[in-house]
């Protein structure tokens, strides 16, 4: 299995192209099951909340769901192999979508809620797509393995919303429809991981080398910044987007045109993946997160400059870009800073980092949105200035990372 160490050469690759390609499917079949919840999971919440404060609350407790799942996703797959978490992810995606579906249907905010939890357990697993595509990879061959998995994402763009636009209305229940499709994209998707060809982790023999403790991974230097420049920019693309339909909506917008915006929005994520691999191969990983965290800061520019149609869709398609660049930059340079038996535990951290921020982003964006001013746009303006202080301390970090004196 390849490692951050492995000696392999880009002649080694054949497996590891073989898994890219049945993970990139899995993240366009699967994938388009996140763009169809974070269009209607919000618009659906302010339908059945007894406070519309409370109208994103089904999307942060996905957020929640993925970060609760995240370690025990990667001790489950360090110690069974990337197959069964992923099984298991998309059976957790297909028990989430029903049981909120159940909740549309009895009416039920509570039910709903819980159907969403569930279904974080699958974001978290499709979070560890990208970590999978670079196991066989060899050290060249892994930023543009990382790069092309998340350019999966492009498909579940366009197939997601325009599932929406398609089911949303067509149950005598909004929405009911579009959980009920969610269903059957991860009954689907699960089909996929036959086809991967991942070995599970060989058991660790007696006396082997542990790896360092939790204390000293968090205490490296390059660790601990691509943490906090992942979950920047993952919780800063989060906190907007999960505003972003309610927004649209609020400013006398059409569901059609708030589907439109999360398409593009999506889009915007994953165009730039067939490209970001060779910059950081270019460039550096470094310097592509901060180009990330600029067009990030860029986005929330555009977005306190008006509320037309036009600036909704520029501000998105920024947004998705700036994560692109900072969230598979931070990826690359996380991967390249541990040994080999660190992998496992590393991941999950990792992943409990990001989503713990993407967590608390989500439950602020709602607050935020709905009840910090007196109208929709006062609301979107508090959401977009709320990401100065994070992307002043990912900045930040980021700088310091590059200046220090090298040991």
């Amino acid at each position: 299995m390849a490692t951050a160490d492995s000696p392999l050469s880009q002649d080694d690759d054949s497996r590891a192209r073989r898994n890219v390609w049945v993970l990139v499917a899995a993240q366009a079949v699967l994938g388009a099951q996140m763009p169809m919840i974070f269009t209607v999971a919000g618009l659906a919440g302010q339908m059945l909340a007894p406070n519309p404060c409370w109208a994103t609350l089904p999307i942060s407790m996905t957020v929640l769901g993925s970060m609760t799942a995240a370690t025990p996703l990667s001790a489950l797959m360090a110690r069974h192999g990337r197959r069964a978490g992923f099984w298991l992810g998309a059976g957790a995606g297909a028990a989430g979508a029903a049981i909120s579906a159940f909740g549309l249907w009895q009416g039920s905010f509570a039910i709903f809620v819980i159907g969403a939890f569930l279904t974080g357990f699958y974001m978290s697993a499709q979070g560890f797509y990208r970590f999978a595509a670079a196991d066989t990879a060899s050290p060249a061959f892994r930023p543009k393995a990382i790069s092309w998995v998340m350019a999966g994402g492009l498909a579940s763009a366009i197939v997601g919303p325009q599932l929406v636009k398609v089911t949303a209305e067509a149950m005598p229940v909004a929405f009911l429809g579009t959980y009920l499709a969610a269903v059957a994209v991860n009954l689907l998707g699960a089909l996929l991981f036959f086809l991967l060809d991942i070995p599970t982790p060989p058991r660790r023999a007696e006396g082997a080398p542990a790896g360092r403790a939790r204390g000293a991974i968090l205490r490296d230097p390059t660790i601990a910044v691509a943490m906090i420049c992942g979950m920047v920019s993952y919780a800063l693309m989060n906190l907007v987007m999960t505003s972003t339909p309610l927004a649209v909506v609020g400013c006398g917008f059409g569901k059609s045109d708030a589907a439109d915006i999360v398409s593009a929005h999506v889009l915007a994520m994953f165009i730039p993946s067939f490209f970001t691999g060779h910059l950081i191969a270019r460039l550096g990983a470094p310097v592509v997160v901060g180009i990330g965290l600029a067009i990030l800061a860029a986005a929330g520019a555009v977005a306190m400059t008006g509320v037309d149609l036009e600036q909704f869709y520029a501000a998105l398609v920024l947004l998705g870009i700036g994560w692109n660049f900072g969230f598979i930059g931070a990826t690359t340079l996380l991967s390249t800073a541990h040994a080999p038996e660190e992998r496992g535990r590393i991941q999950g951290i990792n992943d409990l980092v990001v989503f713990g921020g993407v967590t608390a982003a989500s439950f602020a964006s709602g607050g935020l949105m709905n009840c910090s001013g007196t109208s929709v746009v006062a609301g979107w303006q508090a959401v977009n200035l709320a990401m100065i202080p994070f992307l002043v301390l990912a900045g930040g970090s980021l700088i310091w990372l590059v200046l220090r004196p090298k040991a």
